[in-house]
């Protein structure tokens, strides 16, 4: 089977990465050894801790009204990564546009597993909207890449289904949604070498549904029966990665349902290529477009 073409510049930044195929338990536990990129903001900051799960909240300095509170989910494909992880996304919403950023460190799979990680970021957002004048938030938007868009367009169905706190927006980027693994996308992806093949992502599943034998909706979010009632949702991914199908799906059964929601499918990007290589062309589109959609969501 054919695949899209990676754009070029990106194509020949991403020739001079180590791409594997699999992931086994083993490396998994190497990757987690290794540190968060560095990132740098001049942003206050203090962490909470929930029982098994820790916050992070960064507020801009000399804050003295209430800001729109962006919830950031890491990704990491359920079974790596920190609240740390890819911060530089949400941070850059705080610089640009004043908001307050709380990133959420769930527990990872396959040590927990089930409903553990939603249920865990779902917790996060209950302190979050529950401590809003605190935190000095007003408007709370939902977002998370790869692994954290999956678990935020469940949190959010969850708030919707729960009564639970009022979300504004959902911000999706390359989400990982469906369990299956079974798209045209995931099929052209298969084999690798790559940033996330389709083998990665059965583990990735494997680990976060253990034995599970009726996989809920708010853990793989393409089972979802009504897309009705959520919130603006802006959803991201690009022609040349895994999740593409699953995410164009999701945004068009949003509009079934009558809601809103803005897809952008990037030419060439693969998974995360925005978050890999910030500075590329490419990239500096895709996040500028990304950005001023939430400014006009948060105005």
């Amino acid at each position: 089977m054919g695949r899209p073409a990676f754009d070029p510049e990106l194509g020949a930044l991403l020739a001079g990465m180590p791409l594997g195929t699999e992931l086994t338990y083993e490396l998994v536990q190497q990757i987690r050894q290794m540190p968060s990129p560095p990132f740098k903001t001049d942003a206050e900051r203090h962490d909470v801790t929930l029982g098994e799960i820790t916050l992070t909240v960064f507020r801009p300095k000399g804050l003295t009204e209430p800001a729109p509170c962006v919830y950031w989910i890491h990704g990491g494909g359920m079974v790596m990564g920190d609240r740390f992880s890819q911060i530089d996304i949400p941070l850059q919403w705080l610089e640009e546009l004043g908001v307050v950023v709380v990133t959420v460190e769930h527990r990872l799979a396959p040590e927990a597993n089930g409903t553990t990680l939603v249920d865990d970021c779902y917790r996060g957002l209950l302190w979050t909207a529950g401590n809003a004048e605190e935190l000095g938030i007003g408007k709370i938007v939902v977002a998370g890449i790869s692994a954290g868009g999956g678990l935020a367009a469940g949190v959010t169905l969850m708030a919707r289904d729960l009564d639970g706190p009022e979300i504004t927006a959902q911000v999706l980027i390359c989400p990982m949604l469906d369990h299956r693994d079974n798209s045209t996308s995931s099929t052209q992806y298969a084999g690798g070498p790559g940033v996330w093949t389709r083998e990665m992502n059965a583990f990735g599943w494997r680990s976060v549904l253990g034995d599970l034998a009726d996989v809920p909706a708010y853990v793989s979010p393409a089972l979802a029966e009504d897309l009705s009632g959520l919130p603006a949702t802006y959803v991201d991914t690009g022609t040349a990665e895994v999740f593409r199908d699953e995410d164009v799906a999701y945004a068009s059964r949003i509009w079934a349902a009558g809601g809103d929601a803005e897809l952008h499918t990037w030419a060439g990007g693969f998974h995360g290529f925005d978050a890999i290589f910030p500075d590329a062309g490419l990239s500096v589109r895709a996040r500028r477009t990304r950005t001023e959609w939430l400014e006009r969501r948060l105005s």
